[in-house]
C-alpha cells in the first residue's frame, strides 16, 4: 500500500537536454504540494467504418507527464548557494548567476533554456524516471503567510520501474520567513513606500510537447509574458495617483526586499512594470488598491525582472 504522504522527487539539472541526470538522495526537495499526473496520452480515434454503434479503439499519438509542485520560498541559508529548487527556477527559463559567497540571481531569458530531470516515486517500491523538464512558474507573497513558489511544468514520459526508495537528504533549504512588517520590511512601487498585503509574479511562459517525427521529444517554452498583481493601502491621491499612473500607461519599478539573514533574503527587483486596471477593496475596514501589472523588458531583452538571494 503506498501512503500519499510518502511521496517523494528528486530533481536535478540535466548536462544534455532529455538524458537524465540521475538525481541522488542528496537531491531530494521538500514541497508543500507535489501532483504528478504520470501519464497524458494524446489519443487519436480510429475512424473505422463499422454497422453497429460504440467507441472506436484508439492509438496514442503522444505521452508527456505534466505536474504541479510548490515549494516554500526561502533561500539556502548561505550567501552564493543556490536554493535547493534552483533546478525547477532555471527550468523556467531563467538564468542562474552566482557570485560565490555573495549572491544567486535569476533573470528571464529568450534561448538556451535549461532543463532537469524528476526521479519520483509513489512509495510502492517504483520510480518513475521523469526527463527533459520544463515549464512555468508563480510566486505568491500574502501578509501572515509563508511565501511560495508554484511550478506548472512538463516532462517526457518514460515507465515506471521497480526501485525501492532511497533514504534522501534534504539541503540548501532555509526555514521559511512569515511575509510581515518584520520580516518584508521594504516594498516600493514606482518610488512609493507602499504597505503591501499581497503579491503574485507570473513568470507567463507558454510551453508546449512535441514530438515531431525525425526529431527528439521535447518540451518547448514558446513565449514569456510576465504579469502581476500587487495590493496595497491606498494612499492620498496628492501622495501618489496610481489611477494616473495607470491611465498614462506610466512604466516604473516594483521591488520588495524578504528577509533580513544572510543566506535567506530574497530580493525581487522589476523596473519597468505597467498598470492594468486598478481596483479598490476593503481589508479590517481599510481601503485598498489592487495594482494588476505587466513586466515589460527595455530594448536590450531578457531584464523584466530579477530575484537575486543573498
Amino acid at each position: 500500500m503506498a501512503i500519499w504522504r510518502n511521496r517523494l522527487a528528486l530533481c536535478k539539472s540535466e548536462d544534455t537536454y532529455g538524458t537524465s541526470s540521475a538525481p541522488a538522495a542528496t537531491d531530494a526537495l521538500l514541497f508543500t504540494e507535489l501532483d504528478v499526473s504520470p501519464l497524458a496520452m494524446e489519443l487519436i480515434e480510429r475512424e473505422a467504418i463499422q454497422s453497429y454503434m460504440g467507441n472506436r479503439a484508439s492509438i496514442v499519438g503522444q505521452r508527456s507527464v505534466p505536474f504541479s509542485a510548490t515549494v516554500e520560498m526561502a533561500g539556502s541559508g548561505t550567501a552564493g548557494t543556490a536554493p535547493r529548487y534552483g533546478p525547477l527556477l532555471k527550468a523556467c527559463g531563467l538564468s542562474e548567476t552566482i557570485v560565490s559567497s555573495t549572491s544567486v540571481t535569476y533573470a528571464p531569458v529568450s534561448a538556451g533554456f535549461s532543463s532537469y530531470t524528476m526521479d519520483f516515486y509513489a512509495d510502492n517500491g517504483s520510480r518513475q524516471a521523469i526527463t527533459g523538464i520544463r515549464g512555468s512558474a508563480e510566486f505568491s507573497l500574502s501578509v501572515g503567510e509563508i511565501p511560495t513558489i508554484a511550478f506548472d511544468q512538463m516532462g517526457i514520459f518514460a515507465l515506471p520501474g521497480a526501485l525501492s526508495r532511497p533514504t534522501e537528504t534534504y539541503s540548501n533549504q532555509a526555514a521559511p520567513l512569515a511575509v510581515n512588517s518584520d520580516n518584508t520590511a521594504t516594498v516600493t512601487v514606482h518610488g512609493f513606500s507602499a504597505c503591501m498585503t499581497s503579491f503574485s509574479l507570473s513568470l507567463g511562459y507558454e510551453m508546449t510537447f512535441e514530438q515531431k517525427a525525425g526529431c527528439t521529444k521535447l518540451v518547448r517554452l514558446t513565449d514569456r509574458k510576465t504579469t502581476g498583481s500587487i495590493t496595497i493601502e491606498l494612499p492620498a491621491f496628492a501622495t501618489k495617483d496610481f489611477i494616473s499612473i495607470a491611465s498614462a500607461q506610466t512604466e516604473g519599478a516594483i521591488t520588495w526586499v524578504h528577509g533580513g539573514t544572510a543566506g535567506n533574503i530574497i530580493t525581487f527587483l522589476a523596473n519597468n512594470c505597467a498598470f492594468d486596471n486598478p481596483t479598490f477593496e476593503e481589508a479590517e475596514s481599510v481601503t485598498h488598491i489592487t495594482l494588476p501589472f505587466r513586466c515589460i523588458p527595455t530594448s536590450a531583452g531578457n531584464n523584466e525582472f530579477s530575484i537575486a538571494y543573498t
